[in-house]
């Protein structure tokens, strides 16, 4: 049965539309995503993401519980960043090594929905509100991505620390992700009905065209993984499963539930390959995403679906 859902995940559209746009890079073909198309899917993808997640934290009763896995989520997207890129920028430079951390900080959507299917197989279920730590960890290490970024680009650290965490914070990317959350969390449970076929229904759909798009980008410049040798490849395992295992074992003060703490695990070693690079696309151009995206979607994804969980769900059923 674990097979099955490693095969149900690595047989999924949108993944396979990433390898599509590779294979028409190798292949030499015309096809191209428009510039300003892909910059528009870029956006509502970071729309769905934090809206959803606001409107499973409206349905949840707040407790204890909640508050700590909200805080305790937060934290790690802003935490993980700050080791990560510093393993990176020697090796790699500042603009990838800010890119590359801000991925490893953040999450993967899809490896959220392996791991809720692992559970279900299981017989365990989750909290809903863990929807939302979900969402939120999606900004705190873009924040913490750009806080690097410009601390150590020189061009850009003008103006002191204060101005690099309001500008930070008031990144366009960012901004649209913790809106959007905002929104969804006060908005009408009627009303956010209305838009739900915007937010949810299409979302697989473009979630494809951007990551065909994803793909063409990244064959094009599958150089720059290649050319860092075996590091790229050790980094996006070593540090997923570093990642996971340490919150599978530390998650049992934030949560009693094991489902929860899978999820926790599972999201501190994924790596994002949506927003993140959303996010750099639009705000570090400079990073090559040929580099960061393989990275997490050709590496860490499958990691985390065939060896990743299990080890996770090992030590939380020890702990």
């Amino acid at each position: 049965m674990d097979f099955q859902i490693l095969l149900n995940n690595l047989t999924n559209p949108s993944l396979l539309f990433f390898v599509l746009g590779i294979l028409a890079v190798k292949l030499k073909s015309d096809l191209e995503i428009p510039a300003t198309s892909a910059k528009f899917i870029a956006l509502y993808l970071m729309i769905s993401i934090g809206f959803k997640g606001g409107q499973e934290l409206s349905h949840s009763a707040f407790s204890t519980t909640i508050l700590w896995s909200l805080g305790f989520g937060v934290f790690l997207s802003a935490a993980i960043p700050f080791y990560t890129f510093f393993l990176l920028k020697r090796k790699l430079g500042v603009p990838n090594a800010a890119a590359i951390s801000a991925a490893y900080g953040s999450i993967s959507a899809v490896t959220f929905v392996a791991a809720a299917a692992f559970l279900e197989v299981q017989g365990v279920t989750f909290g809903g509100y863990m929807v939302a730590v979900m969402a939120l960890m999606e900004a705190p290490a873009i924040i913490s991505g750009m806080i690097l970024l410009r601390k150590f680009t020189p061009s850009k650290t003008e103006g002191g620390f204060k101005q690099m965490i309001i500008h930070a914070f008031t990144n366009g990317s960012v901004l649209l992700i913790l809106g959007s959350l905002v929104i969804g969390l006060i908005a009408d449970e009627k009303q956010a009905e209305g838009i739900k076929p915007f937010v949810t229904d299409i979302f697989k759909g473009f979630l494809a065209v951007f990551l065909l798009d994803m793909g063409i980008s990244s064959g094009r410049k599958l150089k720059a993984f290649f050319k860092t040798g075996y590091f790229s490849s050790l980094f996006a395992i070593l540090v997923p499963l570093v990642n996971g295992v340490v919150v599978a074992y530390v998650s049992q003060w934030i949560s009693p539930e094991v489902g929860d703490r899978l999820i926790f695990a599972i999201l501190a070693a994924s790596a994002s390959y949506i927003a993140v690079p959303a996010a750099m696309k639009l705000s570090n151009p400079e990073a090559d995403e040929g580099l960061y995206v393989p990275m997490a979607l050709a590496v860490t994804f499958p990691f985390n679906l065939t060896l990743g969980m299990p080890i996770y769900w090992m030590i939380i059923q020890a702990t």
